[in-house]
């Protein structure tokens, strides 16, 4: 199934430490957000990509989408003060009433196909679908003094990751009841829910995660690495 993503990449990432937009950091010499976008670049089933950036970093996205030949970006939107501002300026740029939206961050290079794949094929008129894996750690509930005040059954818990998929009429219509009713959501499915619609939950890939602090750019090497040893052996079984 035919999908459109939007891809907010506004953020500072101030906890990355990084001194600048954490999106132009290089993955083995190639910047984090171009990383993200040539999955999408790539992917048959994308039509278009919409990115969101920052107002004063337009120019140097527009370089990267020339120099890396990322053809599907159909437009660059200045973002908001928060992510879900900006999602919603990237909604904007939508024309069709119809078809199916992904929001993916820019900050997760590592999303297969296949489980964007498996992620299309659960949206339907009045649901979305999100990517998640469960939570191995035992999860407790603090209270403002940090005492447990309650422990959470770990096997109904899910760790939510992106893309997140939605048909566009009902992510539209989520986003302009949170702009009227002044909510804040925490992700892109939690304002679906907030208008009652439903969510399916699709198990991801502990590999899909998103770069925040130093920390995960090391893991992030980590991942590529193995990535490439994996596929010379599928070069050499053939």
């Amino acid at each position: 199934m035919a999908y459109t993503v939007i891809i907010p990449a506004a953020g500072q990432g101030k906890r990355m430490n990084a001194g600048a937009n954490k999106q132009f950091l290089n993955l083995q010499a190639v910047p984090l957000i171009v990383r993200t976008l040539q999955i999408f670049e790539n992917d048959e089933a994308c039509e278009a990509m919409i990115v969101v950036a920052n107002k004063d970093e337009m120019i140097e996205m527009k370089r990267l989408f020339t120099d890396y030949g990322l053809r599907k970006v159909t437009a660059l939107v200045p973002g908001g003060q928060e992510r879900q501002e900006s999602v919603y300026a990237g909604l904007l740029e939508l024309n069709q009433p119809e078809g199916v939206v992904l929001v993916h961050d820019g900050a997760r290079p590592f999303v297969r196909p296949e489980e964007i794949r498996r992620l299309v094929a659960e949206v339907g008129e009045t649901q979305g679908a999100v990517l998640a894996t469960k939570v191995k750690d035992t999860i407790k509930k603090g209270s403002r003094e940090q005492m447990v005040t309650e422990t959470l059954a770990r096997e109904e818990l899910w760790s939510v990751q992106t893309p997140q998929a939605f048909p566009h009429k009902l992510l539209k219509k989520a986003h302009d009841v949170a702009k009227k009713k002044a909510f804040a959501g925490t992700d892109d499915a939690s304002l679906v829910e907030h208008i009652g619609g439903k969510i399916r939950i699709v198990p991801g890939n502990e590999e899909n995660i998103k770069l925040t602090t130093p920390y995960d750019i090391g893991i992030a090497e980590v991942i590529l690495k193995k990535r490439e040893e994996d596929q010379h052996e599928n070069r050499a079984r053939f």
